[in-house]
C-alpha cells in the first residue's frame, strides 16, 4: 500500500475519535490529580486504550499509577508515546498534562489503525509524577524503553518548538547535625548546625564562580533551629543543582559535596548528604526524528515553527532520551505571554484552541511513528545519531 494512503488513515482515525479524544483531555482537566495520585486519569485512558484494542498492564516498575499499553503485529521497529497526567497542587492542570495524554494516546491509536498492513509495535506509556519524582527516571532505569527506535511526547507552551533542551538536574538536601546549648548561658557547650548551612551557602555561592555559566544552583533552609536562645541542634538545606550536561554536572555535585564536607569541618558538625528527588538527564533530542516530526507538522498547516530556546528548566524526558531516540516539541495552544504554572494556563488547557492543536501534535507524532516503523534507511539514521549522542 503507498505511504499516501497509510498516512490518510493514520489521520482519519485521529479524526474519528477526536470527540472521544476531547473529552478524555476535559475528563483530566476537570479532576485533577497530583503526581502518584493520578487513579482516575490512569483509569480513565487505560480503559479508552483497551477499547481500541491495546493490551494494557497496570502499575508498571512498581509504580501504582503508570501503565504500558501495547499494540502489536509481527516483530518490526518499536514506536512509544508518553504520557503524562499529573496535575499541580491547587494549581491543577497548569502545565497542560491533560493535552499530553490526549495527544499521546491520539498518536497511539492513530498508529495502531494501520498495523495489520505494517509491522511493528506501538506503545503508550503512561508516565506519573512528571512534577515531582518523574516515573520516567525509574522506568528507564528499569529498562522499559529499551529497544524502542523512537521515543516521543509532546508539550503545550505558549509558542511552538520542535527542538527542546533541558538541563540535568540533581536535588541535593543537606542535613548539618550539632549540638544543643543554652545560647546565653553556655553559648561553648553546644556545636551551631545553623552555621554550618550557613557556611554552605557562602562556599557555594564562592564556587559558582568556577562554573561554566551553564550551571545553576538554587537552594533554600528548610530547617534552621527552633529558638534563639538555643543553639541549633539540627539545620536542613536543600539545593537543586543544573547542568547543559550530565558529566559536567556530576562534576559539579561531587565539588558541592566537598564544601559541604568543608562547611561541615569548620563548624564541627555531622554530615548527612541525601537526594531529596529523582535525577534528570539532560534532554537529547534527535534531530533526525525531530526533523520528520517537523515536515509532518508543516504538512498539517503549522507554520509559526520557532527555533530552539535557551531553556534552563529540567525534566525527566531526559533520562529517557538517553535509552532511547527521543523528542520532546513544544505546541502553542494560545497567546505568546502565556506561562505555565498559572491559572491563566490552566484555564487555556480545557479551550478549544487548545485542543485542537494537541491534535495536531498527536497527528504529526503518529506519522512520524509510521515513518519509523516502514523505513529502514530513516532508522539506522535515527539510530545513528543516538549512538553518536551517547559516544
Amino acid at each position: 500500500m503507498q505511504i499516501e494512503e497509510l498516512r490518510h488513515q493514520v489521520v482519519a482515525k485521529i479524526d474519528e475519535q477526536a470527540t472521544r479524544l476531547r473529552e478524555i483531555a476535559l475528563t483530566l482537566h476537570a479532576n485533577p490529580e497530583t503526581g502518584g495520585q493520578e487513579f482516575l486519569a490512569q483509569r480513565v485512558l487505560t480503559e479508552y486504550a483497551s477499547e481500541q484494542g491495546f493490551t494494557v498492564t497496570k502499575g508498571v516498575a512498581d509504580i501504582p499509577t503508570s501503565f504500558v499499553a501495547d499494540y502489536r503485529h509481527g516483530n518490526g521497529a518499536k514506536v512509544a508515546f508518553l504520557a503524562e497526567y499529573d496535575a499541580l497542587p491547587e494549581l491543577g492542570h497548569a502545565c497542560g498534562h491533560n493535552l499530553i495524554a490526549m495527544a499521546s494516546t491520539a498518536a497511539a491509536v492513530g498508529l495502531a489503525e494501520v498495523l495489520d498492513q505494517v509491522e511493528g509495535q506501538v506503545t503508550l506509556f503512561g508516565t506519573p509524577a512528571e512534577e515531582t519524582n518523574g516515573a520516567k527516571v525509574v522506568m528507564a532505569a528499569a529498562g522499559l524503553f529499551n529497544g524502542y527506535d523512537a521515543a516521543m511526547i509532546v508539550h503545550p507552551g505558549a509558542r511552538t518548538r520542535v527542538y527542546a533542551q533541558s538541563l540535568a538536574i540533581d536535588a541535593l538536601e543537606f542535613t548539618f547535625l550539632g549540638k544543643p546549648a543554652h545560647a546565653a548561658a553556655v553559648p561553648h557547650e553546644g556545636i551551631n548546625a545553623l552555621d554550618g548551612v550557613i557556611s554552605l551557602f557562602n562556599n557555594i555561592n564562592a564556587l559558582r564562580e568556577h562554573l561554566t555559566s551553564d550551571v545553576r544552583i538554587h537552594g533554600i533552609i528548610t530547617e534552621g533551629g527552633v529558638a534563639p536562645n538555643i543553639v541549633p541542634e539540627r539545620a536542613v538545606a536543600r539545593f537543586y543543582f543544573r547542568a547543559a550536561e550530565r558529566d559536567y554536572l556530576n562534576q559539579v555535585v561531587a565539588r558541592a559535596k566537598a564544601v559541604a564536607e568543608g562547611a561541615a569541618l569548620a563548624t564541627g558538625c555531622r554530615l548527612e548528604i541525601r537526594n531529596f528527588e529523582f535525577s534528570n538527564d539532560n534532554m537529547v533530542t534527535n534531530k533526525t526524528l525531530a526533523d520528520v516530526y517537523a515536515s509532518h507538522l508543516q504538512a498539517l498547516g503549522v507554520t509559526d515553527i520557532e527555533p530552539p530556546s535557551d531553556n534552563k528548566g529540567s525534566t525527566d524526558m531526559g533520562n529517557v532520551s538517553h535509552v532511547a531516540p527521543a523528542i520532546h516539541p513544544n505546541m502553542s495552544i494560545g497567546p505568546k505571554t502565556l506561562v505555565s504554572h498559572t491559572h491563566e494556563f490552566c484555564q487555556a488547557a480545557a479551550s478549544p484552541q487548545a485542543l485542537s492543536a494537541m491534535l495536531l501534535a498527536g497527528k504529526a507524532m503518529a506519522l512520524s511513528g509510521l515513518d519509523v516503523l516502514i523505513n529502514k534507511d530513516l532508522r539506522q539514521q535515527i539510530r545513528a545519531e543516538f549512538a553518536a549522542g551517547l559516544g
